[in-house]
């Protein structure tokens, strides 16, 4: 049984690490060393995150009490973050987060959601009903990074 409850800034250091762990474990499948720690650097500043976790304000979910995996919903529909835990994946618990993200635009009247998607990520939103409008390489820290823009209407 999963719980999805709002974010407490207490949580922003969880929420680091499942942002590395993921990108450290998962995404190395579709990018390379350099592009993964340039995305998650072992030295980012706690504080930079502290403040980015505080300004996007995400829904946690917590399995058995531990947090799981976390996922934002600005009010301009942008997904900015969208990150489950290595551990947790494949469990359903993405997509019960997907599914609480799509109530809650229903009830902020937010007709059309995006993202920035990476490479892996991309069959989990087209899964959930995203479609792919642009495909675009950005820099991160450096290295240049391949994502695409996906939009639900």
């Amino acid at each position: 049984m999963i719980r999805i409850r709002d974010y407490k800034p207490s949580d922003a250091p969880k929420l680091w690490t499942i942002f590395f762990d993921t990108i450290r474990n998962v995404n190395t499948q579709d990018y390379t060393q350099t592009q993964v720690e340039a995305w998650a650097p072992d030295n980012f500043d706690r504080a930079v995150w502290q403040k980015k976790m505080n300004a996007i304000s995400p829904f946690v979910v917590e399995k058995r009490g531990e947090i799981v995996a976390y996922s934002d919903l600005q009010s301009d529909g942008l997904i900015d973050h969208f990150f489950c835990h290595h551990r947790y994946q494949g469990q359903g618990i993405g997509r019960s987060l997907m599914s609480h993200i799509f109530r809650v635009a229903d009830e902020r009247s937010i007709t059309r959601l995006y993202s920035n998607v990476s490479i892996t990520a991309r069959p989990f939103y087209e899964k959930m009903g995203f479609e792919m409008i642009k495909e675009q390489e950005i820099e991160v820290r450096g290295a240049v990074l391949r994502n695409y823009v996906m939009v639900k209407s």
